[in-house]
């Protein structure tokens, strides 16, 4: 099993914006493409304040590149992350692989 983490850092103000739009993106995007089980963290002690993660529990990297693909083609993801952008740090989102042991 893996771990994706997508991180993103909210600009001063905006992270209860950046949280709740990334609440909505799990109840409306991601079932659409396989994105089952997840959890948001936020920064709280020794990480930063502002960025908000959400991982997800894949069973390989060919499960989340089938996911990338299907994102691709939902216009409703499309529209949200433009619906974001007024509320992120351009250039802070991030994708990192984690392996459970």
């Amino acid at each position: 099993m893996l771990i994706a983490r997508w991180q993103i850092d909210a600009r001063f103000g905006h992270k209860q914006n950046v949280i709740d739009a990334v609440l909505k993106w799990t109840q409306d995007i991601a079932l659409q493409v396989g994105l089952l089980s997840g959890r948001m963290l936020t920064g709280a002690i020794g990480a930063l304040e502002a960025t908000v993660e959400h991982d997800w529990e894949v069973e390989s990297l060919v499960e989340l590149e089938r996911a990338r693909v299907k994102l691709g083609g939902i216009e409703a993801h499309k529209q949200w992350s433009k619906d974001l952008e007024p509320y992120v740090v351009s250039g802070t989102s991030r994708w990192t692989i984690r392996r459970v042991l």
